[in-house]
């Protein structure tokens, strides 16, 4: 391939770039780009331009306004930037963002890559995107779904942890899914075409531990009319799920342990020690530091165990997902019939504060779409603690009757009504009471304000950085 030739294919005159960078870029399998420093594309590999660009031609565009339909950088947006972090540490640097395509959004690994010359200094940076199919952001899709800034740094730590062989610990509320979560990492490890093993650790008693974790032989005890293989032997190669592992007594805490740690057991009945291989991913939603505190989980199991832990955010933590979270459970519930939800409906459960998280609003909808005879779920379908819920936008505030809020002068920013300030200074301060007021999701208060979520994340940053007035 020529200089011009492999100059035309990546969209910029050869003599603007060493003839190295082509090499790298087109090295690459997955959509890659060259930035410089003010995240201008210099260059775009034929993936890049196959998945972004629509035929566009994307020199010196930004890389923002190609993945995120932004006219400001990640980090003026309110999100991390890899681009933004290599420039500050001059090092590779990998994140996860949600990148906007020609078919939709969806999660994106971002690497980036700091080119540098004889000299050490910096001139380019490469960014190698890589799809990540551990969730989406389509309600069409199975799995994981969600688009949060808090479901988005969970996603991220289960993609890292992956590939590895790491212990992993789930810890969340009941209901956020972390049988979901624990299946999205194993799905997306080396070990997927394997066993996934899922056991619930409530309830066991020592003998039904040893029975169902390492199998009996024929004979072993009263009833074991044949052998038996346990759930160990069973997940050989692939990845077991200690669900609620917090449950388990502390006698069962000693064999599981010694199993963790040598991999090694007997058959209940048998004298013969036999091998596994597993990954382990266990789930809580207990906080295991502090049973250890108290004596009622052991500290050796617990360090064993907390290698690398994952939080699991509430509902009331990702209320962005909401609408996401709503059309996908109502597509797998209720195809083919196709509901949806009246306005007031939305506004009600946008506000209610889900003590039983994603479970709980499965059980919502699906008893709503039980109930309703038409398309549309109303209010009168919805459960009377959702009706109930006091989580008002302007708590303890109404408007009177001529549709003005009491105080309205404070409520503008100004002290008294014939106070003079700059606009500037009265969005601050309004923005301020709102915030401190306002309790429901970032998405809804942007739409209650009539600006997009990046526009009200951009001017939440700079209240960040501007003291009080």
């Amino acid at each position: 391939m020529t200089k011009t030739s492999a100059a035309r294919k990546l969209d910029i005159p050869y003599t603007q770039l060493p003839a190295e960078i082509t090499t790298i870029l087109d090295g690459y399998s997955d959509p890659s780009i060259l930035v410089s420093a003010d995240y201008r594309i210099l260059a775009a590999n034929r993936a890049y331009r196959n998945h972004y660009s629509q035929g566009d031609n994307l020199f010196n565009r930004y890389c923002y306004e190609i993945s995120h339909n932004n006219s400001v950088s990640c980090d003026q947006a309110g999100e991390q930037c890899p681009l933004q972090n290599s420039r500050t540490t001059g090092e590779p640097h990998r994140l996860l963002h949600v990148h906007h395509t020609p078919n939709g959004t969806e999660h994106v690994y971002v690497e980036t890559r700091p080119i540098r010359n004889k000299a050490g200094h910096i001139l380019y940076y490469v960014e190698i995107l890589r799809h990540t199919g551990i969730a989406s952001t389509d309600s069409k899709t199975q799995g994981l779904v969600g688009n949060s800034p808090a479901f988005n740094r969970m996603l991220e730590l289960a993609q890292r942890v992956a590939a590895s062989e790491t212990t992993v610990l789930l810890v969340g509320e009941s209901g956020t899914g972390k049988e979901l979560v624990a299946r999205a990492i194993h799905e997306a490890s080396e070990r997927s075409k394997l066993p996934f093993v899922p056991v619930e650790c409530s309830g066991l008693t020592e003998s039904l531990f040893e029975s169902e974790f390492f199998g009996h032989e024929k004979g072993a005890f009263t009833g074991a009319y044949a052998q038996k293989i346990g759930l160990v032997e069973a997940v050989h190669g692939g990845t077991l799920l200690l669900d609620e592992i917090g449950d388990i007594p502390l006698p069962l805490q000693v064999k599981l342990l010694r199993l963790l740690e040598t991999g090694t057991y007997r058959r209940v009945g048998s004298v013969e020690s036999k091998y596994t291989d597993f990954r382990l991913i266990c789930a809580t939603h207990r906080d295991l530091k502090k049973m250890v505190e108290v004596g009622a989980f052991r500290q050796d199991l617990y360090y064993r165990l907390n290698t690398f832990p994952i939080t699991l955010p509430a509902l009331r933590q990702r209320r962005e997902d909401l609408p996401l979270l709503i059309n996908t459970l109502l597509r797998r519930m209720t195809e083919p019939r196709k509901l949806s939800l009246h306005p007031d409906t939305i506004e009600i459960l946008t506000n209610y504060h889900f003590p039983g998280n994603i479970r709980e609003l499965r059980n919502i909808l699906e008893r709503a779409s039980l109930l309703v005879d038409s398309n549309t779920i109303l209010p009168m379908h919805l459960p009377e603690e959702c009706r109930n819920a006091k989580n008002k936008l302007f708590q303890g505030q109404t408007p009177s009757d001529s549709g003005q809020r009491p105080n309205q002068g404070k409520w503008l920013g100004m002290e008294t009504p014939g106070e003079i300030v700059p606009l500037h200074m009265v969005e601050e301060r309004y923005l301020r009471q709102i915030l401190a007021n306002h309790q429901a999701a970032k998405w809804k208060l942007a739409e209650k304000l009539g600006i997009s979520e990046r526009t009200l994340y951009r001017k939440l940053h700079a209240l960040r950085t501007t003291p009080l007035p």
